[in-house]
């Protein structure tokens, strides 16, 4: 309930679907938004949550809730486009005003998937590769981290898949390996997996890369994802670590409900977490 009235007073009941107001930590460098006193984190858009849609329409979907990031996912932009495919994917982004800032999830079996992973990443031109490899392809992930001065965060799945679950699964297979190597740490996943989300984003801070945003119904299995403020998921205190650990990656909202219809939902989820945001910023400024 607490959550739900946090909602409620920052949209005065309402999400007006063309008139959100637009996130302060949406645009600028971490040093900029630092100095601004913003903050150093930024509000995205995962890719997945558009599975069912064209490019356009989830343009179309972020143009009207105000958000400006987005995680590439290669059925808006296949792994094998030409470079001609990807100027022209970047062109319609600017024309949003939306930046594609990483690629991803992209699963990975065998030594040639990375290597397509890296290749792929490096023509799009970003330098953060959401991936998911089995683990014994670890070594040669760090190989091609060096090779290409690139980062790559590893998405946790929680209890539907063995592969990657949680945090401390990821912190034991990458420990030793090059710190380019992370996480794209799944917060709804995590509590799903049984886990705290707040207290594993302040463990593992420094290789949190990346960030999906989202609740879920229960903190099991069986738990589905929710609109932000609905679910057992503290998020305030969430943002609240966010700005304790320094996090300066996206958070990226993957919406997995309601897929096929999901604005009314990604706009509750949008406003409740720029309401969270301004509520515990005046809090802090406050005390």
């Amino acid at each position: 309930m607490a959550s739900r009235r946090l909602f409620l007073k920052h949209t005065g009941g309402v999400v007006a679907l063309s008139s959100l107001a637009p996130v302060t930590a949406a645009i600028g460098t971490p040093e900029t938004r630092k100095a601004a006193g913003e903050d150093l984190f930024k509000l995205g858009m995962a890719g997945f949550t558009f599975v069912h849609f064209k490019l356009d329409q989830a343009l179309e979907m972020m143009r009207k809730v105000d958000v400006h990031y987005l995680c590439i996912k290669d059925f808006h932009l296949p792994l094998d486009s030409t470079p001609d495919q990807i100027a022209a994917f970047h062109e319609k982004l600017k024309q949003s005003n939306v930046t594609g800032y990483a690629v991803g999830p992209i699963y990975m079996k065998t030594e040639a998937e990375v290597d397509r992973a890296f290749a792929y990443a490096k023509r799009v031109g970003v330098n953060l590769i959401i991936g998911v490899p089995n683990v014994p392809l670890l070594p040669y992930v760090d190989k091609k981290v060096k090779e290409y001065d690139m980062r790559f965060a590893i998405h946790n799945h929680g209890p539907d898949i063995e592969l990657y679950p949680n945090a401390v699964s990821i912190h034991q297979a990458i420990k030793d390996l090059d710190p380019r190597i992370g996480f794209c740490f799944d917060m709804g996943h995590d509590r799903r997996n049984g886990d705290d989300p707040v207290k594993d984003l302040q463990t593992y801070a420094k290789r949190i890369f990346d960030i999906h945003l989202k609740n879920v119904t229960a903190a099991s299995k069986e738990g589905k994802t929710c609109e932000l403020g609905r679910g057992v998921i503290d998020v305030p205190a969430f943002v609240q670590m966010l700005r304790k650990v320094g996090y300066s990656g996206s958070c990226s909202l993957e919406y997995e409900k309601d897929m096929k219809d999901p604005m009314a939902g990604i706009a509750e989820s949008v406003g409740y977490f720029r309401g969270v945001c301004d509520a515990t910023r005046s809090d802090r400024r406050r005390s």
